[in-house]
């Protein structure tokens, strides 16, 4: 059937490469044309002479160009029908390059790297996997694959990722409950019919690292492409063996398009994640007299520890070309995770004195456990309808949401039948009660990795934990002239909750209630000459009682928040986000400068009683503010040198809080006021590439979302924060060296220096995650 594809092309596909527009998402028929769009950009830069940018990125990807590979031009959520370039918000986006290059596989290393985002902590060290905090705002819940929510906390890989796109600001228009700090969105690698290509890559490095991925794309006629990505990982983890990590993946794609209107996508992702994991250090010292200091210990976790996230989820894409400016999308998702741990904490103690061997400095181990069972179901499905209105292009969006997320909760029956090696404690007696790390000679004890000798058994379930939600919302972005552009949406959501919990005795307490909120969004900006544009946005979000998954009502950590024996009588809670800032769009598209300046202010803050494990509060009485600034660089600085990375500066402040008056003016829990990352590379000649990259992030301490860490008043009335994870500054490098156009060498040296850094702390001091210590990593890649 013979058909004008540029007409059938959204609108935004259509325009010169500096108003190149979004719209690309869930439809592969729109992948392919950007990739043919990137592939026209890489001929016009060797067409004049830039030979360094052959063979940056691959052919297959259709977000980037050759010409700038730390740059995605384009964000994969076709609902934003402008470029990143002309967006009114801050959008940092990892490439497939810059992500592959930097070394760092797991979602939660890719980021914690990232300026604006800390690492945290879960309840009682909680090890289902990924947890973030995005400008000071809890972001576990806010993780979503290819514009839909990944609910759970599981373990995330990049290996069938193309890009990794984090919207930074409020944005519940878009995405739905929470979202209060900003979300993350991982684009993964669709079949096309448009190229043909098979990509290998064995990585072998120090700590047993061994990598292996295949990515092949084959169209088997012209109307139908099967693409499969595999992945087999194991590493120990740098000088802490016998911790250590292992990964099996599997991401299969099949894209049928009998015509150049019609596309229909069927996708497999399954992943097997299996860890021996290490909860680092411990925080010691008496914070009335100085701050505590990290203690370093020798490799505590025990054979039969684990960590572990099974993943198998289903996807179905509609692209329609209804006529030439209407064009229908849908996503249809099921998944499943079964997750789980059981892992040895550390706690600094002194020894009775009534313990045979004396009071001596040593730490007790502890164990920490659970299980997670997650089942979803989403659909979402968007009408675009182009149009001209008011003499500029018109891009309206009216979508639908249906979601039905299910998560089970449980423990496992552990029984140590260790024995007992030392006496902690003030009561009488000499008999050994606790298991100690180290003896009273400040060594290791023997046998520390089977101390415990762990039985494990999967046990009940505690929390059912069930969520509804249906959505409405419209989204519209004009043109009122050559220059100026109006962004704006609003949505409904509406939910039904549910909450199971099963005691000891197998009784059920239950609990549940619906609401519904609205969000919206509003943004416009001027264009200044032909590179640049200035702009202003504001944006809300909201977030339910019950919200997150993994804690049930432990208030304190994002549970259920009860009142008079009710969840049901609480608002949601609200932030809102004003921003104002600057993009510049230079050399021929190839380098993006960014700087804003920004204000979140939540208010209707759930509060809880005590130490935040009850299910009782205060309420929505709590309200805090995040004020700052970030400046970024994203592309090619000259044809040779590529840069990706930003810094930025963010101060917190709790503007009230009922249930603790005295948290009042400090600062949030897990917040740093500085970070920056920059990586950067430099092609040398045509086969001979190398980079770096640095990453700081400023001293932060641990405790409950959305509070004060715990601190200490003093008798002149100053306080000391107690929990501190020390700021930190890491460097990486990697060389390149291409062979020939089939076969090329990659070099990775991660953490140069060896630092000894901390990542997150739990809100006791007991875990203080490290960061991994030095690794060397070869991979070779072939391509054909």
């Amino acid at each position: 059937m013979a058909t004008n594809k540029a007409v059938l092309r959204p609108r935004s596909l259509r325009r010169p490469v500096l108003t190149v527009a979004v719209g690309v998402s869930a439809a592969l028929a729109s992948s392919g044309a950007l990739a043919q769009e990137a592939a026209k950009d890489a001929d016009s830069a060797e067409d004049l002479g830039v030979a360094e940018y052959k063979d940056y990125t691959a052919d297959s990807n259709p977000y980037t160009s050759k010409a700038a590979p730390y740059k995605a031009r384009v964000s994969a959520d076709d609902r934003l029908t402008r470029p990143i370039a002309e967006l009114p918000q801050t959008l940092s986006v990892l490439t497939e390059t810059q992500i592959k290059e930097s070394g760092y596989t797991d979602l939660a290393r890719i980021l914690d790297a990232q300026p604006g985002i800390t690492v945290g902590t879960g309840e009682n060290g909680n090890a289902f996997g990924d947890r973030y905090i995005i400008r000071g705002q809890e972001a576990r819940s806010d993780v979503f694959v290819d514009g839909l929510r990944d609910p759970g906390m599981t373990t995330r890989e990049s290996f069938a990722v193309d890009q990794i796109e984090i919207a930074k600001g409020p944005n519940s228009t878009f995405a739905g409950r929470g979202t209060a700090g900003g979300a993350v969105n991982l684009i993964t690698k669709q079949a096309s019919t448009d190229y043909s290509f098979t990509k290998a890559s064995v990585g072998v490095g120090t700590d047993g690292f061994v990598r292996a991925t295949a990515d092949v794309n084959m169209p088997v006629s012209d109307t139908l492409a099967v693409r499969a990505n595999a992945l087999y990982a194991y590493t120990e983890i740098p000088n802490r063996e016998p911790a250590d990590r292992k990964r099996k993946g599997l991401a299969v794609s099949a894209t049928f398009k009998p015509v150049d209107t019609f596309s229909l996508t069927l996708d497999y992702y399954g992943l097997r994640a299996k860890d021996n994991p290490d909860l680092g250090d411990y925080l010691l010292g008496d914070a009335t007299v100085g701050e505590r200091k990290p203690v370093k210990t020798p490799v505590y976790a025990q054979k039969q520890d684990f960590q572990k996230s099974d993943v198998d989820v289903f996807t179905g894409r509609l692209n329609w070309q209804l006529s030439d400016n209407i064009r229908l999308t849908n996503r249809m998702r099921y998944g499943m995770s079964d997750n789980g741990y059981v892992v040895t904490g550390a706690r600094g103690v002194t020894t009775s004195v009534n313990d045979p061997n004396g009071a001596y400095d040593t730490f007790s181990l502890s164990t920490h456990q659970g299980w997670q069972d997650v089942k979803y179901f989403a659909n979402q499905a968007n009408l675009h309808v182009e149009s001209e209105m008011l003499g500029g292009e018109n891009d309206l969006i009216i979508g639908a949401e249906f979601t039905d997320h299910k998560v089970r909760n449980g423990l496992y029956a552990n029984v140590n039948t260790g024995a007992f090696n030392c006496r902690t404690g003030t009561g009488a007696g000499t008999a050994f009660n606790a298991f100690c790390g180290l003896g009273p000679d400040g060594q290791a004890v023997d046998n520390l990795n089977t101390l415990l000798g762990r039985e494990i058994t999967k046990d009940r379930w505690d929390q059912d934990w069930h969520m509804k939600t249906v959505s409405a919302y419209i989204m519209d972005t004009i043109d009122l002239t050559s220059r100026l552009t109006v962004f704006g949406g609003i949505r409904l959501d509406h939910f039904t909750f549910d909450l199971g919990l099963q005691a000891a005795d197998l009784s059920v307490t239950r609990y549940d209630f619906s609401d519904s909120f609205w969000n919206g969004h509003l943004g416009a900006t001027y264009k200044i000459g032909d590179v640049g544009m200035i702009y202003a946005s504001a944006a809300t979000s909201a977030d339910v009682n019950c919200g997150e998954s993994d804690v049930g009502t432990s208030a304190g950590y994002g549970g259920c928040l009860v009142l008079d024996g009710q969840i049901s009588g609480t608002k949601p809670e609200r932030s809102v986000n004003l921003e104002a800032g600057t993009k510049f769009n230079l050399f021929d598209d190839r380098l993006l400068l960014t700087a804003a300046v920004f204000q979140i202010t939540k208010d209707d803050v759930f509060e809880a009683a005590g130490s935040g494990y009850v299910p009782d509060g205060t309420g929505n009485t709590g309200k805090n503010r995040v004020r700052g600034f970030e400046i970024g660089v994203a592309g090619n600085l000259t044809p040779a040198w590529s840069m990706q990375g930003a810094i930025t500066v963010l101060k917190a402040k709790i503007l009230k809080s009922v249930a603790n008056p005295l948290n009042e003016g400090k600062t949030l829990s897990n917040f740093a006021n500085f970070q920056a990352q920059f990586q950067s590379r430099y092609q040398f000649t045509d086969d001979f590439a190398m980079g770096f990259a640095i990453k700081h992030k400023g001293k932060r301490y641990g405790g409950q979302p959305d509070t004060a860490p715990a601190f200490t008043t003093l008798p002149d009335s100053s306080y000391v924060y107690g929990q501190p994870v020390p700021a930190y500054t890491v460097g990486d490098f990697f060389a390149e060296y291409k062979f020939n156009k089939n076969l090329d060498f990659r070099l990775n040296v991660n953490n140069v220096t060896n630092e000894r850094y901390y990542i997150a702390v739990y809100r006791s001091g007991s875990f203080l995650y490290r960061g991994d210590a030095r690794q060397v990593v070869g991979t070779l890649n072939a391509k054909f």
